[in-house]
């Protein structure tokens, strides 16, 4: 059979389309790009989702090496060009005096990797923050800046900022770089509003941003903001939020009034930060509940009825999630009470005009996934929810009702096994 010329047409054009969107004979087509961080072997996986079905099918040459030791945190630019990976590297052994030990430890670094064609990365090169071990990175909407969260800073500007016995525990630091749109490459940014105080740099400009002690992560807000989680310490300083503003122009941050907001007392656990735009919302490990709070100039103020408990038999709440639209909070938990049927679990719930929340009704909720979860995604298309599971070195798959919140599990199954003690993972749209 012979086809007119507009059949022909039309036929190529079919052919194309499938081609650019990645279709399959099976009917699926690629709708995006995930990628997974893991420890065991300091590795990158890679897989290309599914638009129809959720199903995670492997990228070629993946798994990726993390060009680092200890990969914990991943970023990807918009556009999905260039993707970021923090390695947090291992701390080296001080001395009584505060000194580094010669030859303990391996330095952190954050690797730049090209995003090519069906998700391949390609390693460029590696770069070095400002601090000790980075731990986390977070990237502006516009792309232009990321922001490396250190562990520990280690400029001898203050004792406060030094390891010694008397101060294991010195406050944290931000480091700041501008991206390249070219080449992905990173320049730092330095502190234009604070000096070193000591003699060892001259009164020069920090080239970093001080934040709490044993700083977890960062979370922009709308309007530019940037919170910083601080864990404190178990003996005098609870946990905290340093609130920095964000010049969208040159990436200055700038401390705002009341710029440190105590969480809860010394010894608690606060997990992880999220917001839907509008509220903010902190996970509370030690007596498993989630805080929620307004925003106004920066300050954080709490919502009525906060703190709000965890689902029975849900404990041990690691990471939040709000969906796309912000309906739904979902918190990802590593334990149960239930002591003849451990199990980790997804809690779902609505967040009403007030910020306030409440359980998602659905009989399955909170739902089952992979044992010990570490970070949750919500895919660029907003179809499906994806978790990665530390213990049995897995990703998680859901469909996620945008208009009830309800998950369910994907047609083709739900379980995928990736790099060995996977961390954080991140997901992009298909490259342009």
């Amino acid at each position: 059979m012979k086809l007119s010329l507009s059949g022909r047409l039309m036929l190529a054009c079919v052919v194309s389309l499938a081609l650019i969107s990645g279709m399959t004979a099976c009917g699926g087509g690629t709708v995006g790009f995930m990628w997974v961080l893991g420890t065991q072997y300091n590795q990158v996986d890679g897989f290309k989702i599914d638009n129809f079905t959720g199903n995670l099918t492997k990228v070629v040459h993946a798994p990726f090496s993390s060009g680092g030791t200890n990969p914990v945190s991943i970023v990807v630019r918009p556009g999905g060009r260039w993707v970021y990976v923090v390695n947090k590297g291992v701390a080296p052994t001080y001395d009584k005096n505060g000194a580094p030990v010669a030859n303990t430890g391996t330095a952190g670094t954050i690797s730049i990797y090209s995003v090519g064609g069906d998700g391949v990365l390609s390693y460029q090169l590696s770069q070095s923050s400002q601090g000790t071990n980075p731990i986390w990175a977070q990237m502006d909407s516009s792309g232009n800046y990321l922001y490396v969260l250190d562990a520990l800073s280690n400029q001898n500007d203050s004792s406060q900022y030094v390891v010694t016995s008397a101060n294991p525990n010195p406050v944290g630091a931000i480091t700041v770089f501008s991206i390249a749109g070219d080449t992905g490459r990173l320049t730092l940014v330095q502190n234009q509003q604070t000096k070193c105080t000591t003699s060892a740099c001259n009164g020069q400009q920090l080239t970093y941003f001080p934040v709490g002690k044993n700083p977890t992560m960062m979370k922009f807000f709308s309007s530019g903001y940037l919170f910083t989680l601080n864990a404190g310490d178990s003996t005098s300083t609870g946990p905290s939020i340093t609130t920095y503003q964000q010049n969208s122009t040159n990436g200055q941050l700038t401390l705002v009034a009341n710029s440190t907001t105590q969480l809860a007392p010394a010894g608690t656990n606060i997990s992880s930060i999220t917001s839907n735009g509008t509220y903010v919302y902190l996970t509370d490990v030690t007596n498993n509940q989630i805080y929620a709070y307004t925003v106004s100039s920066g300050a954080l103020q709490p919502v009525t009825g906060s703190p709000f408990a965890n689902l029975s038999p849900a404990t041990t709440p690691v990471w939040t999630l709000v969906d796309n639209k912000g309906k739904f909070l979902y918190v990802l938990n590593q334990a149960t009470s239930n002591v003849q049927n451990v199990s980790s679990t997804i809690s779902a719930f609505t967040i009403d005009t007030q910020g306030r929340l409440a359980r998602l009704a659905d009989t399955s909720n909170p739902y089952p996934v992979g044992s010990g979860p570490v970070c949750m995604l919500q895919d660029p298309s907003n179809q499906y929810v994806y978790t990665s599971n530390r213990n049995d070195s897995t990703v998680s798959g859901f469909i996620i009702n945008q208009n009830t919140g309800q998950l369910s599990g994907l047609t083709r199954g739900s379980t995928f096994p990736t790099v060995g003690n996977p961390t954080c993972l991140v997901a992009s749209g298909n490259v342009r």
